[in-house]
């Protein structure tokens, strides 16, 4: 009997020391926060699950992603004031580099990090209009015309009303000829908006189910998930020129060196370049950057003229100082109270 109790102690402490050895072999859960923009909730709500189950089987680690989401300049005020961003993937290069100027959060090199200046997708922007386009809204310019009035978000809070401000702003620029008439047709513009919420969600918001507004300036990818959800009672305009919006990526590197998450955070950037993630992007409507993915999705996409932001406005430092610092051509032209 004492030989036999003997045995089984000994088993049950092998058990335990072979319990406690895979335990420690076992990485430790890890939490990773992205802070990101209005329009991509959808977009990184199936990302992350497909993220979560691609790094629990290359590493046997579980991870836990949390999504903040909100106007991008607003978030990007957020991470400087010190909220613990693993990750910044907000609606344009000029917020991000606000993480290397204001706060040293990043490296001044940080779009060279990843490929094609780690934008893994693109978008743009178009205009939604209400069923049977009542106010004959076709172009820019019909959005400056009495009696119609246009959604769009604060430039201040907002990427994507940046990325809006801008690609009206180029329209009147190259139609009427020059920085005056363009100045002077994007003063028409807003003087049509009767609100501006502080991201592109929020105004999504105030034009479809509030009921505001005959048009609404807004992100390729949101005016598709409209469609989607409200079927024939919108419809979206392409105008005859736009912007080619490249939100942009980064790890946020003062947080992940502190948190120690480094390692994942990357990971968790750089897969967004794999197949598996390009198809995710295309399927919510933003445009993909691997060839595969975007031959998918071609016929999803409108065809229409696009520039970039260097070769019209000579980069976002420009642009900010230009249009939408203190003083600048947006506070200059936007006079409601």
């Amino acid at each position: 009997m004492t030989t036999n109790r003997r045995f089984f102690n000994f088993a049950a402490v092998a058990l335990l020391s072979g319990a406690a050895i895979a335990a420690s072999a076992q990485p430790a859960p890890v939490t990773l926060l992205n802070v990101s923009y209005d329009p991509t909730r959808e977009l990184y709500t199936d990302y992350n699950a497909a993220f979560i189950k691609h790094w629990k089987a290359k590493t046997g680690q579980d991870v836990t992603i949390k999504q903040s989401h909100g106007g991008s300049g607003k978030q990007t005020r957020a991470i400087i004031d010190g909220i613990e961003a693993d990750v910044a993937t907000v609606a344009l290069a000029g917020d991000t580099d606000a993480l290397h100027t204001k706060a040293g959060l990043i490296p001044a090199d940080w779009q060279k990090r990843l490929p094609l200046n780690s934008s893994p997708y693109t978008s743009t922007i178009v205009l939604v209009v209400r069923k049977g386009n009542p106010k004959g809204i076709k172009d820019w310019d019909d959005l400056v015309k009495p009696g119609v009035s246009v959604i769009t978000p604060n430039p201040k809070t907002s990427g994507g009303a940046r990325w809006n401000f801008l690609a009206a702003y180029e329209f009147a620029k190259r139609k009427y000829g020059g920085e005056a008439k363009a100045k002077e047709f994007v003063g028409k513009l807003y003087a049509n908006v009767p609100v501006l919420d502080s991201g592109a969600r929020g105004s999504s918001i105030t034009f479809s189910q509030r009921g505001q507004g005959d048009a609404f300036i807004s992100w390729e990818n949101e005016a598709f998930l409209l469609k989607k959800e409200f079927g024939d009672a919108i419809e979206i305009v392409v105008p005859s020129i736009s912007i080619l919006a490249e939100p942009a990526v980064t790890v946020v590197d003062k947080v992940v060196d502190k948190r120690g998450t480094r390692a994942v955070a990357t990971a968790y950037l750089e897969y967004l370049y794999s197949d598996e993630a390009q198809d995710i992007i295309g399927k919510n409507f933003y445009r993909p950057t691997s060839a595969k993915a975007q031959a998918k999705y071609a016929s999803q996409f409108p065809k229409l003229k696009l520039f970039g932001i260097d070769e019209a406005f000579g980069g976002w430092a420009k642009v900010a100082k230009d249009h939408f610092a203190d003083g600048a051509t947006f506070d200059q032209i936007y006079t409601k109270k």
